[in-house]
């Protein structure tokens, strides 16, 4: 069988492609249903993009990389087709867009787009052997029990990362690229919980609290959650992608304050209220207990002395806790890292060294943070990719 474009991976990216690479395309995935990471985004209603999608908000060994595609198909062109399609959204917060409705509203948009377009799907297929000869791709596929083996002029890895494997993610993207002669940067879990030892927070499991948290390289001020293995919440998701093993990560409890001048200024007015009291204004209950277990906290505000107040306040503002480790691709929302950018062409996804090799999403290394912004580059690659396939 033959077909001008082959996309493997029927996700955000490759069903945006398949909406822009013009006539006689096929896409392939082995799930049952297409674009599943879609549907359970954004607790079933998926944060489609970001108000504030800019270069900064994506991490990757490029830096510059990722901004031809977001330049040439912003988010602003993303709400246009929503839109279009009559898809009812809101914001959030931070310029974060949801659906009112359900996710699946986005998938049946791109497969609408595709199939204008005139794109066939197989879904419940094995991807088999990939090779590449006289100019032209070849895959084997098995297809209701059935192998076909597919000709292709173009072919276009969309298949994701490592991250949610219960769902079908592995590693084809980055096995098929090395195979095919592209780097790869080291990949790791990000947007990822952190774990810490057995225990650690189980007393605070459930609590959250507005907090900053961050290393020398970033810092995030949104909620954080206590679990009972570790930290989670977004602000946590969102440093994981700049924390390494043996780090730590610098909690402020009470960013925007100064708990120095607070608590001096509560001395004065109200000596006789005891310190946990005082603290448990700002913070929940459960969370000054645990503080108090670490640093001294007895007596009244009348109590503290100067340099005491700048002990607590210290801890309060640069809390230092070293994760053991992430709960790491299980529940890590993407892939940090992937095919090494410095082997494609920015404007079009193409590989330099050989023509009618694409790869888009994900599988790329081009992270966004949380909020919308992997999806972002989902859609300005597959963009890219298929109108470079369209109008050559």
């Amino acid at each position: 069988m033959k077909v001008r474009t082959l996309i493997l991976g029927a996700g955000a990216a490759g069903l945006m492609c398949a909406a822009h690479a013009g006539p006689d395309t096929l896409v392939v995935d082995h799930a049952r249903a297409p674009g599943e990471k879609i549907r359970i985004s954004g607790g079933g209603r998926c944060n489609f993009t970001n108000l504030y999608t800019e270069p900064d908000r994506f991490l990757g060994e490029n830096p510059h990389f990722h901004k031809s595609a977001l330049a040439r198909y912003t988010q602003w062109d993303f709400i246009d087709l929503v839109d279009r399609h009559s898809i009812a959204w809101h914001e959030k917060t931070l310029g974060q867009l949801f659906c009112d409705g359900k996710a699946t509203q986005i998938v049946a948009m791109l497969l609408a787009e595709a199939e204008k377009a005139g794109a066939r799907l197989w879904l419940g297929a094995e991807i088999g052997a990939v090779g590449h000869a006289d100019g032209r791709f070849t895959c084997r596929i098995t297809r209701e029990g059935k192998p076909v083996d597919v000709v292709a002029d173009n072919l276009v890895l969309a298949t994701g990362g490592k991250s949610i494997p219960k769902m079908g993610a592995s590693g084809l993207a980055y096995d098929l690229a090395r195979q095919f002669g592209l780097s790869l940067t080291q990949t790791r879990p990000a947007l990822v919980p952190f774990t810490f030892d057995a225990g650690r927070f189980a007393e605070l499991s459930g609590t959250a609290v507005q907090a900053r948290v961050g290393n020398d390289r970033h810092s995030f001020d949104e909620a954080m959650l206590f679990t009972h293995r570790g930290l989670s919440g977004p602000a946590v998701l969102q440093i994981s992608s700049y924390w390494r093993e043996g780090e730590d990560v610098v909690v402020d409890l009470l960013p925007g304050a100064d708990a120095a001048q607070d608590l001096r200024a509560a001395r004065q007015k109200v000596g006789r209220r005891a310190v946990t009291t005082a603290l448990a204004q700002h913070l929940p209950a459960r969370l000054v207990s645990h503080i108090a277990g670490q640093i001294d906290l007895t007596g009244n505000l009348a109590d503290l002395s100067d340099a005491r107040i700048d002990t607590i306040a210290e801890s309060l503002h640069r809390w230092h806790l070293r994760p053991t480790g992430t709960e790491g691709y299980r529940t890590a929302e993407v892939t940090l890292g992937g095919i090494d950018t410095n082997g494609l062409d920015s404007r079009t996804m193409m590989a330099h060294h050989l023509r009618g090799l694409y790869a888009i999403g994900e599988a790329v290394d081009v992270t966004g943070w949380l909020g919308g912004y992997n999806f972002q580059w989902a859609w300005s690659s597959g963009v890219a990719a298929g109108r470079a396939i369209a109008g050559a």
